[in-house]
């Protein structure tokens, strides 16, 4: 294929002429992706977003194109307002090489250690419990709402991060969730829950909800901030303070880049973020999870028997089958050749993690919800890639997976054992909304048992 024949895929007009695409990826939304590369009969997708020449790929094959770093590259890559809400400016994500390398380190050290991972899920599950009694005093709850807060307590709690106690703000007391407790504490665990929630599920949208995430990311930034100036005072005043026993907060805090220099404290407080933010995220993966319960029942009885096999393959069929990133995009460090079509230094290029995972060449039946896919077999680093494609010990690959699929299915086997019922609601999950959730959020009404 030459290069003009490539110009004359994806979304054109008149004469070959690519048209923007930035309109019909927010009305058209998980779906705007696959629907391009069925029109181009699975070739290669060329099309523009925000007025950029873009070029998309598919297969397994394409992950490891994607993430060799000769081929793209992710400084400069993501667009500022999703620097603005989802990741920050300065983050890991937008690094490569030796920078990249060496502050992924500071990530891997934190989220790839066994002990670490079941301290932060054994941590979860006590605070599931706990919150689990006051649920059963209220004639119903949202799941979704109700988990982000579980899990904001517990990854707080786990990273060192001590909690604001202050008596107000949209989402305490005298805010529209009405009284539920007088302790400041709970007031400020759903009010920064709010703000984790809005930084990832304003990121893809130009309304309100992206403004609100705007807020919400530089609120919490300032306030992490002070945390970071803190430790450092405390560290100078103790100084060759070992580093065993260093939380989170404090590892960020005090990590050196490749340069030997401390973070300035708005990376580092970026930096913390995303440590807590796609922990919280993990909201959207239980509510999916009782979904999945909902409709197939009989799963529910499968994750009750125990077996911890079964409730790590019910999570990666959770992360599967249910659309929660659409795509990840980087910039072609040169001119590249992907079979037979050039995409052009410096363009952006995207590989399609919601298509992957729904494709027929690689999932059989992939409209189907089937845990039993898992079992006995663990996903390839180009197969499942729901959180990125690669390996994290050396690639882009999310350092935090394992603690995704840790929590998902240790939450996911105690809501298993609940006993509560699901009144009537919208469950719909609309694939225009990016990301998406079921409209409702999924409300229950928890019995106590006995």
């Amino acid at each position: 294929m030459n290069r003009r024949q490539g110009h004359q895929q994806g979304d054109q007009g008149h004469e070959g002429i690519v048209l923007d695409s930035t309109l019909s990826l927010w009305t058209h939304g998980y779906a705007w992706l696959p629907d391009l590369r069925r029109r181009t009969g699975d070739k290669p997708v060329r099309t523009r977003l925000l007025g950029r020449p873009t070029t998309a790929v598919h297969g397994r094959e394409a992950v490891r194109f994607f993430y060799d770093e000769q081929h793209v590259k992710r400084r400069s890559a993501l667009p500022g307002p999703v620097l603005d809400t989802l990741f920050g400016h300065g983050a890991v994500h937008t690094l490569d090489g030796q920078a990249h390398a060496a502050r992924k380190a500071l990530f891997l050290a934190l989220l790839k250690d066994e002990n670490a991972v079941a301290a932060l899920v054994e941590r979860a599950l006590s605070e599931w419990d706990r919150a689990a009694g006051s649920w059963a005093e209220r004639p119903r709850i949202e799941l979704f709402t109700e988990s982000s807060r579980v899990i904001t307590r517990a990854v707080c709690a786990w990273a060192g991060i001590p909690l604001r106690d202050e008596p107000n703000g949209p989402d305490g007391p005298d805010g529209p969730d009405g009284p539920e407790t007088g302790d400041h504490a709970d007031d400020e665990v759903r009010r920064l829950a709010a703000d984790l929630v809005a930084m990832v599920d304003g990121f893809a949208t130009a309304g309100p909800r992206h403004w609100r995430a705007r807020h919400a990311r530089a609120r919490e930034e300032e306030w992490l901030g002070t945390l970071i100036e803190d430790i450092r005072e405390k560290e100078q005043a103790c100084e060759g303070e070992a580093e065993r026993g260093r939380s989170a907060l404090e590892s960020v805090a005090l990590h050196r880049d490749e340069t030997g220099d401390l973070l300035d404290t708005h990376t580092a407080a970026v930096e913390v973020l995303n440590i807590i933010r796609p922990t919280v995220a993990v909201a959207w993966f239980v509510t999916f999870a009782a979904h999945a319960l909902h409709r197939w029942p009989h799963l529910g009885e499968a994750l009750r028997k125990g077996d911890p096999a079964y409730a790590e393959a019910f999570a990666h069929e959770v992360r599967r089958f249910y659309p929660f990133v659409p795509f990840v995009g980087g910039l072609a460090a040169e001119d590249l050749q992907w079979h037979g079509t050039t995409i052009p230094a410096d363009s952006v290029v995207l590989l399609d993690t919601y298509g992957n995972n729904h494709d027929p060449e690689l999932w059989s039946d992939p409209y189907a919800f089937d845990p039993s896919r898992f079992l006995g077999s663990t996903p390839a680093s180009d197969e499942l890639i729901p959180q990125g494609g690669d390996e994290a010990a050396t690639g882009h690959r999310c350092p935090g997976e394992d603690i995704t699929v840790a929590l998902l299915q240790a939450l996911a086997t105690r809501l298993a054992s609940m006993n509560y019922l699901v009144p009537q609601q919208d469950m719909t999950i609309p694939l225009r909304r990016m990301p998406t959730r079921p409209r409702s959020g999924f409300v229950l009404s928890v019995h106590r048992p006995g």
